[in-house]
C-alpha cells in the first residue's frame, strides 16, 4: 500500500476519511445520534426508551419520511414541490368521499385517490418545463388551489370537511397500509421500504445519474443526452404518489379524511431533506440523509412530548436544526468541491 510522504500514514486511509467528511448525510446522521443520546438521559424515565416509545418516534418519522424520501430526490433534481401537504388532504378526500359516499370498494377508492396524484404531478412537471417558471411558484400556486378544491368539493358534495369511513376500511387493505407489527405501525415499513429504494436509484442507475444531472447543470445534462424534462415530470409525479401514499395509510389508521390533513407537511419534507444534506440549489444530496432528517424530526417531537413540555417548542428547535443544517452543509459543499 502507498505511504504518504509526511509520516508513513496509508494514502487509501486519508481518501477513505475525507471522502466520509464529504458524504451529505453525514450532519444528519451525527445529528440523529446526538439527539437520541439527548432524549435517552432526558425522557429516558418518561418511556422514551420503551418499545411503546421507539414505536411512537418512528411512526411520526415515517409519515414525514414517506413524503421526504421523493422530496429529497425532486430537490436533487433542482425542483420544489410545494403541493404535496394539499395533495394528502385531497387524495384522502378521494378515498373517504368513494367509500362512504359513493359506495365503491376501498381498493376503487385508492386507485382513484393514485390516479388523480399522478395527474396532478404530471400537471405540476409539465407547466414548470413548459413556462419555465420556478417550481417553488407554480407548486405553491397548485398547493392553494388544491386546497380549495377538496374544501369545495367536499362541502358541495357531502356538506362536510370532515368524512367517516365507517366499516370500510377492515381486511387486507387495512393490514397493508395500518397494520402493525407489534407495537411499530406497517408505515415504518413503508417507510424504510422506499429509502431504500430511492438510494438504490440514486445511487446504481443511470436514472440516478441523469436526477444529480438535472439538478447540478440542467443545459450540460441535455447536451450530453439526459433527458431532463422526463427525469423532472417523473419526480413530480414521485412525490404526489407519496403523499397518496400517506394520505391511504393516515384515512385507514384513523377511520377517516379531514381535508386540512398534510397542512405545512410540505415545508417539513423540504426541511427534512435539507437538514439530511440536500442543497437547495440541487445537484447535492442523498436518500439516506433525507430518512435521518425525518427521524430527527420524529425524535425531537416524540421526544418533547416524553419530557412534559410544551410542544410548541418543537418548531423552535426545527428551525435552530434548518439554520444549523443549512451553514454545515455549505461546509460539507466546500469539502466536496476540493475533494475532486
Amino acid at each position: 500500500m502507498a505511504q504518504s510522504a509526511t509520516g508513513g500514514k496509508p494514502v487509501r486511509d486519508v481518501g477513505a476519511l475525507r471522502r466520509l467528511l464529504t458524504r451529505p448525510e453525514l450532519a444528519a446522521v451525527a445529528g440523529s445520534i446526538l439527539v437520541f443520546a439527548f432524549f435517552a438521559v432526558v425522557a429516558g424515565d418518561y418511556g422514551f426508551l420503551t418499545t411503546a416509545g421507539a414505536a411512537s418516534y418512528l411512526e411520526v418519522a415515517a409519515q414525514l419520511g414517506i413524503v421526504a424520501v421523493p422530496v429529497a430526490l425532486l430537490m436533487i433534481a433542482g425542483e420544489f414541490d410545494l403541493s404535496v401537504g394539499s395533495m394528502v388532504g385531497a387524495a384522502g378526500m378521494i378515498i373517504a368521499i368513494s367509500v362512504s359516499e359513493y359506495g365503491l370498494p376501498l381498493l376503487v377508492g385508492v386507485l382513484l385517490a393514485f390516479a388523480v396524484a399522478l395527474v396532478v404531478g404530471f400537471l405540476n412537471g409539465y407547466l414548470v418545463i413548459k413556462t419555465g417558471l420556478p417550481s417553488f411558484i407554480v407548486t405553491l400556486g397548485m398547493l392553494f388551489a388544491l386546497r380549495g378544491l377538496t374544501i369545495g368539493f367536499a362541502r358541495l358534495l357531502t356538506g362536510r370537511t370532515q368524512i367517516g369511513l365507517g366499516d370500510s376500511g377492515s381486511g387486507v387493505m387495512q393490514t397493508l397500509f395500518a397494520g402493525s407489527i407489534g407495537d411499530f405501525p406497517v408505515s415504518i415499513i413503508w417507510w424504510f421500504a422506499l429509502a431504500v429504494l430511492g438510494t438504490y436509484v440514486l445511487q446504481r442507475t443511470v436514472f440516478g445519474n441523469w436526477i444529480f444531472g438535472a439538478g447540478g447543470d440542467a443545459n450540460a445534462a441535455r447536451n450530453v443526452g439526459v433527458p431532463v424534462s422526463r427525469v423532472k415530470i417523473t419526480l413530480f409525479m414521485c412525490t404526489a404518489a407519496s403523499a397518496a401514499l400517506l394520505a391511504t395509510i393516515q384515512v385507514l389508521d384513523a377511520g377517516s379524511a379531514d381535508v386540512l390533513r398534510g397542512t405545512l407537511l410540505e415545508l417539513q419534507a423540504i426541511a427534512a431533506a435539507v437538514i439530511g444534506g440536500v442543497l437547495l440549489t440541487g445537484g447535492y444530496g442523498s436518500v439516506i440523509g433525507a430518512l435521518f432528517g425525518a427521524l430527527i424530526f420524529g425524535m425531537v417531537q416524540q421526544g418533547i412530548f416524553f419530557t412534559g413540555v410544551s410542544t410548541d417548542w418543537f418548531q423552535v428547535f426545527v428551525g435552530v436544526m434548518l439554520l444549523i443544517a443549512v451553514m454545515f452543509n455549505n461546509v460539507i459543499r466546500r469539502r466536496a468541491a476540493e475533494a475532486r
